[in-house]
């Protein structure tokens, strides 16, 4: 996947099929937007992804939510899904005044060359987002593309939003937050060496710490899955502070890999939480934080349908 960003002076070669969005969550909404981006390959027309860097909720200061996919999470699910072309095009005071006109007849048209436009029936661009998909029908015959308006998708009646995801992965409803995403949810990091007290325990963890802007489920206990390399290895994951040895105030996702015995410091991994276990909790002693461990991890293995006898 070709990706540009940090630049407005760009032209995508060949005609081409684009979807214009965020992209918080890419969620079964916005993968079926993809999808129709992805069909123009039959065509001759390459997909393209179009959205802002920064979103334009964090460039004018109207979100303070944590974000559900970071750029390098994006990055990679589109990759994975296909698409030839990741635009992150430079959100500033100047872009951020582009009319709607002009950003269809000078980008839309003019460096993205779109033949084809898949859109939300929610589109929003240009100068406080007055442009919409009537303005995008209506000057698809002056320029030359098509316009297809894709319809939100429900879920038990309501329609599917990052914000309905962000809602369940607040409330620590794994399950559904998986359905609304077409996968489990995901935090991603670099393996970081922590105060090896997993490794004196005689149950080793891998700690990465999410990048700050990260939308976390509650702190506590959770099944999950890490993939790295290509596999992926079912475990048992904390989120919190581990208030039980810790001092300080930075989160940290904390995993133990059933039977898993290489050194991973310096790898980068995903881990999808699966199921929300319990809450964090403090314990008045390490021995009693141990064997409430062995406990979580017992439960773990049944979870995951793995042989209990061998913790």
């Amino acid at each position: 996947m070709q990706i540009i960003q940090g630049t407005t002076a760009f032209e995508i070669e060949g005609k081409s099929a684009v979807a214009i969005g965020k992209f918080d969550g890419i969620h079964e909404g916005h993968r079926l937007l993809l999808s129709h981006i992805l069909k123009e390959r039959e065509n001759g027309r390459r997909s393209v992804v179009f959205t802002f860097d920064p979103p334009a909720s964090v460039f004018f200061g109207k979100s303070g939510e944590g974000q559900l996919t970071t750029r390098r999470e994006k990055r990679q699910i589109f990759a994975e899904l296909g698409i030839d072309v990741l635009v992150e095009f430079p959100l500033t005071a100047e872009t951020a005044a582009i009319s709607p006109e002009k950003f269809i007849e000078e980008i839309l048209c003019g460096q993205l060359h779109a033949a084809y436009v898949a859109a939300g029936t929610d589109l929003s661009f240009g100068y406080r987002g007055q442009g919409n998909q009537e303005l995008l029908q209506k000057m698809a015959d002056t320029f030359g593309y098509e316009v297809d308006i894709v319809d939100k998708i429900r879920k038990d009646g309501r329609e599917i939003s990052s914000s309905y995801v962000r809602e369940e992965i607040e409330q620590g409803h794994m399950e559904m937050a998986a359905e609304l995403l077409g996968s489990a949810y995901e935090v991603s990091g670099v393996v970081e060496e922590g105060k090896r007290l997993g490794r004196r325990l005689g149950m080793p963890t891998l700690n990465l710490y999410p990048e700050k802007d990260k939308l976390l489920p509650p702190r506590g206990v959770y099944y999950s899955m890490v993939f790295w390399d290509g596999r992926e290895y079912p475990g048992i994951t904390n989120i919190g502070h581990k208030p039980t040895v810790n001092n300080t105030s930075l989160i940290s996702v904390e995993t133990y890999l059933y039977d898993f015995k290489e050194d991973m410091y310096g790898k980068e991994i995903r881990t999808a939480l699966l199921h929300f276990k319990r809450p964090e909790q403090r314990f008045g002693s390490v021995e009693e934080l141990k064997a409430q461990m062995e406990k979580d991890i017992a439960a773990g293995r049944i979870y995951h349908k793995l042989p209990v006898q061998y913790i």
